[in-house]
Protein backbone atom coordinates (compact mmCIF):
# COMPACT_ATOMS: atom_id res chain seq x y z
CA UNK A 1 0.00 0.00 0.00
CA UNK A 2 1.36 3.40 -1.01
CA UNK A 3 1.26 5.44 2.20
CA UNK A 4 1.97 9.15 2.48
CA UNK A 5 5.36 8.36 4.00
CA UNK A 6 6.24 6.14 1.04
CA UNK A 7 5.08 8.80 -1.42
CA UNK A 8 7.28 11.32 0.35
CA UNK A 9 10.32 9.04 0.21
CA UNK A 10 9.92 8.17 -3.47
CA UNK A 11 9.45 11.85 -4.33
CA UNK A 12 12.58 12.59 -2.31
CA UNK A 13 14.59 9.97 -4.25
CA UNK A 14 13.42 11.36 -7.60
CA UNK A 15 14.24 14.94 -6.57
CA UNK A 16 17.73 13.83 -5.50
CA UNK A 17 18.25 12.09 -8.88
CA UNK A 18 18.67 8.81 -6.99
CA UNK A 19 15.64 7.20 -8.63
CA UNK A 20 15.43 7.49 -12.41
CA UNK A 21 13.05 6.09 -15.00
CA UNK A 22 14.05 5.06 -18.52
CA UNK A 23 16.12 2.17 -19.80
CA UNK A 24 19.11 0.92 -17.82
CA UNK A 25 21.27 -2.21 -17.75
CA UNK A 26 21.85 -3.52 -14.22
CA UNK A 27 24.87 -5.47 -12.98
CA UNK A 28 22.90 -8.65 -13.55
CA UNK A 29 22.57 -7.73 -17.23
CA UNK A 30 18.84 -7.12 -16.98
CA UNK A 31 17.28 -4.23 -18.89
CA UNK A 32 15.59 -2.32 -16.08
CA UNK A 33 12.98 0.45 -16.54
CA UNK A 34 14.22 2.21 -13.42
CA UNK A 35 17.55 2.68 -11.69
CA UNK A 36 18.53 3.51 -8.12
CA UNK A 37 21.89 5.13 -7.44
CA UNK A 38 22.23 6.11 -3.77
CA UNK A 39 25.65 7.51 -4.59
CA UNK A 40 23.79 10.57 -5.91
CA UNK A 41 22.91 11.74 -2.41
CA UNK A 42 25.40 14.57 -2.08
CA UNK A 43 24.21 17.34 0.24
CA UNK A 44 23.88 17.73 3.98
CA UNK A 45 20.15 18.32 3.66
CA UNK A 46 19.65 15.13 1.67
CA UNK A 47 21.65 13.09 4.18
CA UNK A 48 19.70 14.59 7.09
CA UNK A 49 16.38 13.75 5.41
CA UNK A 50 17.56 10.25 4.59
CA UNK A 51 18.53 9.72 8.21
CA UNK A 52 15.04 10.76 9.30
CA UNK A 53 13.39 8.30 6.92
CA UNK A 54 15.52 5.44 8.23
CA UNK A 55 15.12 6.50 11.86
CA UNK A 56 11.34 6.55 11.54
CA UNK A 57 11.39 3.00 10.19
CA UNK A 58 13.73 1.74 12.92
CA UNK A 59 11.71 3.42 15.66
CA UNK A 60 8.43 2.05 14.28
CA UNK A 61 9.72 -1.53 14.02
CA UNK A 62 12.01 -1.83 17.04
CA UNK A 63 11.67 1.24 19.24
CA UNK A 64 14.83 1.18 21.34
CA UNK A 65 15.05 -2.62 21.58
CA UNK A 66 18.49 -3.02 20.03
CA UNK A 67 22.07 -2.42 21.14
CA UNK A 68 23.87 -0.86 18.18
CA UNK A 69 23.70 -0.15 14.45
CA UNK A 70 26.15 -1.34 11.81
CA UNK A 71 26.67 0.13 8.35
CA UNK A 72 28.54 -2.04 5.80
CA UNK A 73 31.25 -0.24 3.83
CA UNK A 74 30.93 1.81 1.80
CA UNK A 75 27.39 3.08 1.19
CA UNK A 76 26.16 1.89 4.55
CA UNK A 77 28.58 4.17 6.40
CA UNK A 78 26.87 7.56 5.87
CA UNK A 79 23.47 5.86 6.20
CA UNK A 80 24.17 4.41 9.65
CA UNK A 81 25.66 7.70 10.88
CA UNK A 82 22.68 9.72 9.62
CA UNK A 83 20.22 7.25 11.12
CA UNK A 84 22.00 7.37 14.49
CA UNK A 85 21.81 11.17 14.54
CA UNK A 86 18.11 11.22 13.59
CA UNK A 87 17.20 8.57 16.18
CA UNK A 88 18.92 10.59 18.91
CA UNK A 89 17.51 13.96 17.89
CA UNK A 90 13.93 13.02 16.99
CA UNK A 91 13.20 10.03 19.21
CA UNK A 92 15.78 10.38 22.00
CA UNK A 93 17.09 6.91 21.14
CA UNK A 94 20.83 7.39 21.53
CA UNK A 95 22.47 4.20 20.30
CA UNK A 96 26.07 3.52 19.25
CA UNK A 97 26.96 2.82 15.64
CA UNK A 98 29.93 1.28 13.87
CA UNK A 99 31.14 0.30 10.42
CA UNK A 100 33.89 -1.65 8.74
CA UNK A 101 36.85 -0.89 6.53
CA UNK A 102 37.28 -2.84 3.32
CA UNK A 103 41.00 -3.05 4.11
CA UNK A 104 42.40 -3.98 7.53
CA UNK A 105 44.46 -1.15 9.05
CA UNK A 106 47.90 -2.35 10.12
CA UNK A 107 48.91 0.69 12.19
CA UNK A 108 47.44 2.85 14.94
CA UNK A 109 44.51 1.06 16.53
CA UNK A 110 44.57 -1.54 13.73
CA UNK A 111 41.67 -3.76 12.74
CA UNK A 112 38.81 -3.11 10.35
CA UNK A 113 36.03 -1.93 12.69
CA UNK A 114 35.49 1.75 13.45
CA UNK A 115 33.23 2.98 16.22
CA UNK A 116 31.42 0.77 18.68
CA UNK A 117 32.85 -2.68 19.51
CA UNK A 118 30.07 -5.23 20.12
CA UNK A 119 30.02 -7.36 23.27
CA UNK A 120 28.30 -10.62 24.18
CA UNK A 121 24.53 -10.29 24.36
CA UNK A 122 24.28 -7.35 21.96
CA UNK A 123 21.46 -7.10 19.43
CA UNK A 124 22.86 -5.57 16.26
CA UNK A 125 20.85 -4.13 13.37
CA UNK A 126 22.13 -3.42 9.85
CA UNK A 127 21.58 -0.18 7.93
CA UNK A 128 22.14 -0.54 4.16
CA UNK A 129 20.94 0.99 0.88
CA UNK A 130 19.66 -1.92 -1.23
CA UNK A 131 20.16 -5.66 -1.49
CA UNK A 132 21.00 -6.70 -5.03
CA UNK A 133 22.66 -10.09 -4.60
CA UNK A 134 23.34 -10.06 -0.86
CA UNK A 135 27.10 -9.88 -1.33
CA UNK A 136 27.71 -7.16 1.26
CA UNK A 137 25.66 -8.99 3.89
CA UNK A 138 27.52 -12.24 3.33
CA UNK A 139 30.83 -10.40 3.66
CA UNK A 140 30.04 -8.71 6.98
CA UNK A 141 28.10 -11.42 8.82
CA UNK A 142 31.22 -13.49 9.66
CA UNK A 143 32.85 -10.25 10.87
CA UNK A 144 29.94 -9.48 13.20
CA UNK A 145 29.66 -13.04 14.43
CA UNK A 146 33.37 -12.88 15.23
CA UNK A 147 32.53 -10.71 18.22
CA UNK A 148 31.05 -13.74 19.95
CA UNK A 149 27.57 -14.16 21.32
CA UNK A 150 25.86 -11.30 19.47
CA UNK A 151 22.56 -11.36 17.63
CA UNK A 152 22.13 -9.76 14.21
CA UNK A 153 18.37 -9.63 13.92
CA UNK A 154 17.16 -6.89 11.58
CA UNK A 155 18.23 -5.13 8.40
CA UNK A 156 16.82 -1.84 7.11
CA UNK A 157 17.14 -0.89 3.43
CA UNK A 158 15.84 1.83 1.10
CA UNK A 159 14.28 -0.25 -1.67
CA UNK A 160 13.27 -3.88 -2.11
CA UNK A 161 13.40 -4.46 -5.86
CA UNK A 162 11.64 -7.83 -5.33
CA UNK A 163 13.76 -9.43 -8.05
CA UNK A 164 14.56 -13.12 -8.28
CA UNK A 165 17.80 -14.12 -6.60
CA UNK A 166 19.72 -17.36 -7.12
CA UNK A 167 16.90 -19.56 -5.80
CA UNK A 168 13.82 -20.04 -8.00
CA UNK A 169 10.80 -18.26 -6.58
CA UNK A 170 12.77 -16.25 -4.03
CA UNK A 171 14.13 -12.71 -4.05
CA UNK A 172 17.65 -11.80 -2.96
CA UNK A 173 16.07 -10.26 0.15
CA UNK A 174 14.27 -13.53 0.93
CA UNK A 175 17.51 -15.49 0.47
CA UNK A 176 19.45 -13.23 2.84
CA UNK A 177 16.63 -13.29 5.38
CA UNK A 178 16.51 -17.08 5.41
CA UNK A 179 20.27 -17.61 5.32
CA UNK A 180 21.00 -15.36 8.29
CA UNK A 181 17.68 -15.27 10.14
CA UNK A 182 17.22 -11.57 9.43
CA UNK A 183 14.05 -9.55 9.37
CA UNK A 184 14.52 -7.24 6.37
CA UNK A 185 12.55 -4.00 6.32
CA UNK A 186 12.41 -1.71 3.27
CA UNK A 187 11.26 1.88 3.10
CA UNK A 188 9.61 1.11 -0.24
CA UNK A 189 9.25 -1.76 -2.73
CA UNK A 190 9.13 -1.84 -6.51
CA UNK A 191 5.33 -2.13 -6.23
CA UNK A 192 5.26 1.16 -4.31
CA UNK A 193 7.40 2.82 -6.97
CA UNK A 194 5.14 1.56 -9.74
CA UNK A 195 2.04 2.82 -7.88
CA UNK A 196 3.69 6.20 -7.23
CA UNK A 197 4.46 6.51 -10.93
CA UNK A 198 0.84 5.81 -11.78
CA UNK A 199 -0.75 8.22 -9.26
CA UNK A 200 1.64 11.05 -10.16
CA UNK A 201 0.85 10.81 -13.86
CA UNK A 202 4.06 9.13 -14.93
CA UNK A 203 5.03 8.34 -18.50
CA UNK A 204 2.74 5.52 -19.78
CA UNK A 205 5.75 3.94 -21.50
CA UNK A 206 7.63 3.80 -18.19
CA UNK A 207 4.60 2.15 -16.59
CA UNK A 208 4.37 -0.41 -19.39
CA UNK A 209 8.05 -1.27 -19.10
CA UNK A 210 7.78 -1.57 -15.32
CA UNK A 211 4.87 -3.99 -15.65
CA UNK A 212 6.77 -6.09 -18.18
CA UNK A 213 9.88 -6.09 -16.03
CA UNK A 214 8.01 -7.09 -12.86
CA UNK A 215 6.25 -9.89 -14.74
CA UNK A 216 9.58 -11.24 -15.99
CA UNK A 217 11.95 -10.74 -13.07
CA UNK A 218 10.03 -10.03 -9.86
CA UNK A 219 8.43 -12.17 -7.19
CA UNK A 220 4.90 -10.96 -6.54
Amino acid sequence: MLTEEKKEFITFMVAADVLRFGQFVTKSGRNSPYFINTGNYRTGGQLAALGRFYAAMVQRVLGNKFSAMFGPAYKGIPLVAACAVALAEKYHIDKPYFFNRKEVKDHGEGGNIIGYKPVAGDRIILIEDVITAGTAVREVMPLLKGFGDVQVTDMFISVDRREYGQTPGKTAVMEVAEEFGLQVQALVTVEDIREWLAVTGGNPEDLRRMDEYREKYCVK
